[in-house]
């Protein structure tokens, strides 16, 4: 009895080295590419906001092993330490990794996200190229890199080694004009949540609206996976052949909003929500007329509350272009018509609110006027900029948006025509 509960132990010991030399060690470089299956997983959009533009990961299958490893090179963790701080000045340290694939597909398919696989057909020496590269990328003086949400993530990462794998013919082919714009494509995947759409549009500088190419289009992973499916290359044989041999929908998921095939335009809805709001003011200017009290009160406080929410807007978006790594708000026209100076307008609305004589308030109602036409007089300088090519940026919407707001709150004219006889009243 002894005997055999000892036997036991051993084999219950030799399963479990077993089961760690073949899903946790890292992968051994197999000298015959033969026995290698080299595939993409490209993973959908998810429910929290960074997983909305969906993932990819290389999987290298070793058919002499067992092996079934997925590379992953977008890996981080919200515990990190000083995660805050970096992901607030843009310097986020992410790492590459490898795990079983198996429980990686299992997860994605309980979050209920599409996974779909595609086969990529590289001859064998290739395919024992793209193994060491991914080994030395989780190598730990390799492993860890600098995020960037367009240049360097989890998708240009693999989009690189399958360039290596075809010797610059996929780099090649795809250096060629996009049909989308940057901020486009990311807008492909923010339109059902209207709030951070136009958030992420306000944020985004004329970087993302310069002419993009294929290359820089594939930070998707789902327009990498649609390059590879469409890509043919030529061998070492001369022979030309497609990269992608075989697609397996491994899940597909369930009551997700779909991504549209364009960006939804939002200049209209910009232009509708400003001309409602600068009614809504005329209306406030109009009850102050018939109802000195209430109307000033409630005009104070529109002045603090529009000063509140487009000056922390423009406060936000000064820190980021300034102090910050987030290159893609560089550049950014917005600034000169929502920035931190209508921040004022919280404190001047407070005393408009709070003085009852009006040779006191003239000043102030002076100050806040001229604050708000600062933004009137940004928004045309604006449009003469977007009129040169080169120094374009796709801010509609935000002009529409914020003119009528603007000339309604700096150039209503009938307390306009007061202030200024009140003016000249007294010069004479």
């Amino acid at each position: 009895m002894p005997r055999k509960s000892h036997c036991g132990k051993q084999l219950t010991i030799c399963i479990f080295l077993f089961f760690i030399l073949t899903h946790l060690l890292p992968a051994q470089v197999t000298s015959d590419g033969n026995n290698l299956d080299i595939k993409i997983a490209l993973i959908g959009p998810g429910d929290k906001i960074y997983s909305w533009w969906g993932y990819i990961t290389l999987i290298i299958i070793d058919k002499n092993s067992g092996q079934n490893i997925s590379y992953d090179f977008g890996i981080f963790s919200f515990k990190d330490n000083n995660f805050i701080k970096n992901f607030v000045f843009g310097k986020l340290l992410y790492l590459c990794g490898a795990s079983s694939a198996e429980d990686n597909f299992d997860n994605y398919i309980n979050l209920n996200r599409d996974l779909t696989l595609y086969t990529l057909d590289f001859p064998p020496e290739k395919k024992i190229e793209i193994q060491k590269i991914a080994e030395r990328s989780i190598l730990p003086e390799n492993r860890y890199f600098y995020y960037h949400f367009f240049n360097d993530n989890c998708s240009t990462r693999i989009r690189d080694i399958i360039d290596t794998a075809s010797d610059g013919q996929f780099k090649e082919h795809y250096d060629k004009n996009f049909r989308f714009t940057l901020r486009q494509q990311m807008r492909l995947h923010t339109w059902f949540s209207p709030a951070a759409d136009w958030f992420l549009c306000f944020l985004a500088g004329k970087n993302l609206d310069k002419p993009n190419t294929y290359l820089n289009a594939m930070f998707l992973p789902s327009e990498l996976a649609k390059s590879a499916e469409d890509f043919n290359f030529t061998d070492g044989n001369g022979v030309s052949k497609k990269l992608v041999s075989n697609i397996e929908t491994i899940n597909r998921s369930h009551g997700r909003n779909p991504v549209p095939d364009v960006p939804a335009n939002q200049w209209l809805q910009g232009l509708i929500a400003g001309v409602i709001i600068a009614l809504i003011i005329v209306f406030i200017y109009f009850i102050q007329a018939k109802y000195p009290k209430p109307g000033r009160t409630a005009l104070g406080a529109t002045y603090s509350a529009f000063g509140f929410v487009f000056g922390t807007a423009g406060l936000i978006l000064f820190f980021m272009s300034f102090f910050t790594s987030h290159d893609f708000t560089y550049n950014n026209d917005n600034l000169l018509f929502i920035n931190p100076l209508l921040l004022a307008s919280i404190p001047l609305g407070v005393k408009y609110a709070s003085s009852d004589s009006y040779d006191k308030r003239i000043f102030i109602e002076l100050s806040l006027r001229s604050l708000w036409l600062l933004p009137v007089i940004g928004i045309i300088i604006s449009m003469i900029i977007n009129i040169f090519p080169a120094h374009r940026q796709d801010n509609l919407p935000f002009q529409l948006l914020m003119l009528p707001i603007a000339i309604a709150l700096s150039l209503e004219p009938k307390g306009l025509k007061k202030m200024l006889h009140w003016f000249f009243w007294r010069w004479q």
